[in-house]
């Protein structure tokens, strides 16, 4: 089929400036669309099979820590997973290090629980980043190409006025080139509006599954690191500590000095 007697080359070819220059910032829009399409579906097969690998890790260690005590893993990075654990441990290890000692009280644990909230929102903006762009290919590209149709259209019929002359022949090239625009409008927004559902369905998927792995790390940090309050005096929950740290020991009685 020879494309030159198409109606997208008919259109095309008689197109006015505006037009063109309304197909051409449609043009520049669909690159920038595709583009974020192309590296949020590298961007989340990456995070998923990263995941899968930490998991597989996860998995066979007995002890939260190890895999955190190995330092930053080049093979893991890229995972939000592996960043909400790294950043839980991190401020842990933190937590017990101002304790000096492994179990910390709860509002020590209450820290490492905000760390993980912390991270898990981070993650979340991160995976959802560029995604406005294509809501905004979606909504605003037909708008910009039905301008474009539009000031075509009435271009055409003020040259119409102008002519005095109203045949189909004079109407065609103008009209046809008008409707153009709105193709283009459509060409940019219909893939996006496609791959913008895909893509928001696999974010919720790996929000939803790093929700859950939180809970679950800050249920394990809680049996393993949380501190049980004394019977006695509820010291653990009541820490008093001087500028650096260390806990400040508490006064004598009369009773054990016997005076």
């Amino acid at each position: 089929m020879d494309m030159s007697s198409g109606g997208v080359a008919f259109a095309l070819s008689h197109a006015t400036l505006e037009g063109k220059i309304t197909i051409a910032v449609l043009l520049l829009f669909s690159l920038v669309s595709w583009t974020v399409i192309i590296n949020k579906f590298r961007q989340l097969a990456k995070a998923k099979k990263r995941n899968g690998l930490f998991l597989e890790y996860y998995s066979k260690v007995k002890h939260p820590l190890v895999i955190f005590k190995k330092g930053r893993l080049t093979k893991l990075q890229g995972s939000p997973m592996y960043d909400l654990y790294y950043g839980g441990c991190e401020e842990l290890t933190t937590q017990q290090d101002k304790y000096g000692t492994d179990k910390i009280p709860n509002h020590g644990m209450s820290a490492v629980r905000i760390a993980l909230e912390r991270v898990l929102g981070e993650s979340a903006v991160g995976l959802e980043s560029g995604m406005i762009v294509l809501a905004t290919a979606i909504s605003g590209g037909p708008f910009i190409g039905l301008l474009g149709t539009v000031w075509g259209v009435m271009d055409t019929f003020s040259g119409i006025g102008r002519a005095q002359q109203a045949t189909l022949t004079t109407m065609a090239p103008g009209v046809a080139s008008a409707l153009i625009a709105t193709v283009a409008g459509l060409m940019v927004a219909i893939p996006s509006l496609f791959c913008y559902n895909f893509l928001v369905t696999k974010t919720k998927t790996l929000t939803m599954e790093l929700d859950n792995f939180a809970a679950h790390l800050e249920t394990v940090f809680i049996t393993e690191y949380l501190r049980e309050k004394n019977g006695s005096a509820a010291a653990d929950d009541i820490e008093d500590y001087r500028p650096g740290g260390h806990r400040q020991e508490a006064e004598p009685s009369s009773a054990a000095t016997g005076h």
